[in-house]
């Protein structure tokens, strides 16, 4: 499932995060290769805040927060564990190739031993797309290629097991935040019908009230939602 998730952080949010990075200064990001796998990093030019870092740990545990107090990512990802988001910046040619997200990933504020199993992928944009040229998200699955430039603010939620490639960016600087998180849901296809059937009851309630036959739909969300789920 691929997801526009809007205004997840505001406008304030994302100048107060932007201004803490410009007042960081150059010095703070460092070479993104380094936390690359072999084949991705073959493919990877762009720039991360090092992962870890006082900076990278206090903007990302910001990020998180407004993730989760988001209920349509929540009702999408369904979140279980979720690494502390990490910072990326793409310019002058920056580029990634296309790849599939490693099936494990470590939280860097951990020290490297929280390591979950990367169901969701998450890039919260920085950036409103006339800052720059190039950049696009390009996100495959059986339905072809689709292309994702968002509001600053706003994100995009897919499966980590989509392949998928960040374009050149060819004018200004592309500045996102990104991470992955371990679902309740293993597979995409369960937190797809359970999202769908969650905006529905949704949709219902607010139309009718907590009829029945809203009540009834209900029980059978958390009833799925109990056989599928992994704690």
């Amino acid at each position: 499932m691929l997801l526009h998730v809007p205004q997840v952080l505001s406008a304030t949010q994302v100048q107060a995060i932007r201004q803490a990075l410009q007042e960081a200064g150059e010095a703070v990001w460092a070479d993104g290769r380094a936390t690359a796998g072999a084949q991705a990093v073959q493919v990877k030019a762009n720039q991360q805040l090092e992962p870890g870092s006082p900076l990278a740990v206090q903007l990302g545990e910001q990020v998180a927060h407004a993730l989760q107090s988001h209920p349509m990512f929540a009702s999408a990802a369904l979140p279980n564990r979720m690494i502390t988001p990490l910072f990326n910046r793409y310019t002058g040619g920056g580029t990634y190739g296309n790849h599939i997200d490693g099936a494990f990933q470590r939280d860097a504020r951990a020290g490297g031993a929280g390591r979950i199993r990367s169901d969701v992928s998450t890039t919260v944009f920085l950036c409103d797309p006339d800052e720059y040229e190039g950049g696009e998200l390009i996100v495959e699955d059986s339905y072809g290629a689709h292309e994702v430039k968002l509001q600053a603010g706003d994100a995009i939620v897919y499966p980590s097991t989509s392949l998928h490639r960040v374009e050149p960016v060819t004018r200004g600087a592309r500045l996102a935040a990104f991470l992955w998180t371990q679902s309740l849901v293993r597979e995409d296809a369960r937190r797809a019908m359970l999202f769908e059937l969650d905006m529905n009851i949704l949709a219902l309630r607010q139309q009718l009230g907590d009829t029945p036959q809203v009540v009834s739909l209900t029980g059978h969300y958390h009833n799925l939602l109990r056989m599928w789920a992994e704690l």
